[in-house]
């Protein structure tokens, strides 16, 4: 049965019925908060916008569990973001085209056979949330075809990209990836037997996903039986936040592939890539160059298995690979076995490597780094490229008259609304419940979606840290529960007041220490990315939390109240944590302060 959605309330009629979703949380509060202080406006803000009469219909549908017929008018509605998928809107075209200041679409069969010209897709899908392309068989068969990709879902915040079959049997031509998903939070592409059976069809990767955010490209068959496909990646991944990549089949059974890795995922925080059976099963002539290959990276780790297996006068150099800051490792497994005339070099290299059922012959090592019992301390540079400037900061910052720089507190996180406990509690949430879930929101097979659901539930089932008490909430209800468990009845909800001074300098106004400035134990709630506004909220034990007035350095007028929370003890936080890498000395040894982000919150006990 089809229901039509047209009844709808007014803004103001809304907030008065008491039938309303928000209605029922200010009754909740009152019951649960017994210190008579109202529900805080910033928190009030995020209740579901849903109608009685919607509420009532969308609480039936869950029961049911018929919401996904009715998914497109819920998630508009219910303030959600679905990721809804756009049908393919472009396909078969041979003609040049550019394409500037454009936003998600899908490209089907697109420059087929084309003969000569160029499709440029610049300034694609710019400060875009939700930034999804699909290029199937694009530019398949062409000659002389060039495809350039230039500042492609720059800043955007999840951005997914799938290139299946792209430039498959192509003759000569470009394909030009400059600045693509550059400070993207969520990088999710799939090159999928790209450029095979191609000839000479070179591709380029310059400043490809850098300064991104726990990224994942996949390169599957890529060039596979090409012939002279040159491929060659600059850049890639830089500065980058917990990079991943995978290439699986990567240049098998090609002629002549030349492929080149130049500062691939130097400088990133903990980059990890994997190759599997690349370059190998038949491949002839093929020649890889790793330069500067996670060069000053934060660990890290990458695979090798299969490399070059069974290859053909193969020839790799390693120069300079794997000289991260803090050690990472390396496993080369059945690298170059059963090859012919194959020639790896491996030239000034780092320590934690493993070499398994290696060949035995055309290996060269040189200038082999060795662990060094001196100690080594990360350039300021770095500090600034993987940890945001003042991200963190010490305690005794926090007196006024002190000058500061402000880091980016402004949320980036797609605005979402929660939904009502009524609603959230009939919904699956668990990853053995992940098929269920994803019938529910449309969630195709390895679709960004499918991943951000499978990453949050992933995030939200790990085990506590030791002395840890945490919960995932998709409801104010649940919300205010946690936070009663944790710290009882009278409790305050605290976040910075607004987003005034941030990446700027600011000058410290009057502080105030929640509990007089001594030990507390308070329940941070931060924000992940699900289709509806979720929480993850956990107990912080021995930190003290201040209020802070922000204020301009120049007029010393208030634009901002912050609020900052120091952590006194991090004897149990990893080694590698920004703070540590920013601040140092390590774990147990100083406190560590940040300030409560945009939409972030903490909460305490009431002074």
């Amino acid at each position: 049965m089809q229901v039509s959605l047209t009844l709808t309330t007014s803004n103001s009629l809304a907030k008065s019925n008491p039938f309303t979703p928000k209605s029922a949380i200010t009754r909740y509060w009152k019951t649960q908060i017994l210190n008579k202080k109202p529900i805080p406006s910033f928190l009030i803000s995020k209740a579901s916008p849903l109608a009685p009469f919607e509420f009532t219909l969308y609480t039936k549908l869950a029961s049911n569990h018929s919401l996904s017929s009715h998914l497109s008018s819920f998630c508009s509605l219910a303030d959600l973001c679905c990721f809804l998928d756009s049908e393919a809107s472009n396909t078969g075209h041979t003609k040049d085209s550019s394409f500037a200041l454009y936003d998600s679409k899908k490209f089907s069969n697109y420059g087929t056979s084309s003969l000569g010209g160029s499709d440029t897709f610049k300034n694609y899908s710019e400060n875009t949330n939700f930034a999804s392309s699909g290029f199937t068989k694009y530019s398949g068969g062409s000659t002389g075809h060039l495809e350039g990709f230039t500042s492609y879902a720059t800043d955007g915040n999840v951005a997914n990209s799938n290139f299946t079959s792209y430039g498959s049997d192509a003759t000569g031509g470009t394909g030009d990836f400059s600045s693509y998903m550059p400070r993207v939070n969520v990088p999710d592409l799939r090159f999928a037997a790209y450029s095979a059976n191609g000839n000479n069809h070179p591709m380029t990767f310059k400043s490809y996903v850098d300064d991104t955010n726990s990224g994942n490209e996949q390169f599957s068959n890529y060039a596979k039986a090409g012939n002279g496909v040159p491929v060659g990646f600059t850049s890639y991944g830089d500065t980058s936040n917990v990079i991943g990549s995978g290439f699986s089949h990567y240049g098998e059974l090609a002629n002549g592939a030349n492929d080149s890795f130049k500062a691939y995922s130097s400088n990133a925080n903990n980059p990890k890539n994997d190759f599997k059976a690349y370059g190998g099963n038949g491949g002839n002539a093929g020649s890889d160059s790793f330069v500067s290959y996670r060069d000053g990276a934060n660990s890290g780790s990458d695979s090798f298995w299969s490399y070059g297996r069974k290859s053909n006068s193969g020839k790799t150099n390693f120069v300079n690979y794997g000289k991260s800051f803090n050690p990472g490792s390396d496993s080369f497994r059945e690298y170059g076995k059963g090859s012919t005339g194959q020639s790896t070099g491996f030239s000034i290299y780092a320590l934690n490597t493993t070499f398994k059922d290696y060949t035995k012959t055309g290996v060269r090592f040189g200038q082999y780094t060795k662990p060094s019992s001196s100690s080594k301390k990360v350039s300021s540079s770095l500090v600034n490229k993987w940890i945001e400037p003042v991200k963190f900061f010490r305690e005794k910052m926090l007196k006024k008259g002190t000058i500061m720089m402000m880091p980016d507190i402004i949320d980036k996180m797609p605005k979402r609304s929660f939904l009502p406990r009524a609603i959230t509690s009939k919904l699956p949430f668990a990853t053995n419940k992940l098929s269920d879930l994803k019938e529910v929101f449309q969630a195709q097979d390895k679709s960004t979606l499918e991943r951000v659901l499978a990453h949050t539930l992933s995030e939200c089932e790990r085990a506590p840290s030791p002395g840890e008490t945490k919960q995932c909430v998709g409801s104010i209800e649940d919300m205010i529960d946690f936070a009663v468990s944790v710290l009882g009845h009278d409790v305050v909800a605290r976040t910075t007041e607004n987003v005034s001074g941030s990446k700027k300098e600011v000058m410290i106004g009057e502080v105030k220490g929640v509990n007089g400035g001594k030990l507390t134990k308070s329940v941070s709630c931060h924000q992940s990315l699900y289709p509806y506004l979720l929480y993850y909220c956990h107990s912080v034990p021995k930190v003290k939390v201040y209020v802070a007035d922000i204020l301009d350095v120049e007029s010393k007028a208030k634009i901002n109240s912050g609020v900052a929370i120091c952590h006194i003890d991090t004897s149990s936080w990893s080694p590698g944590h920004g703070a540590f890498i920013a601040l140092g000395p390590g774990p147990g040894k100083i406190e560590v302060c940040h300030w409560i982000f945009e939409n972030d919150l903490t909460w305490t006990t009431a002074d």
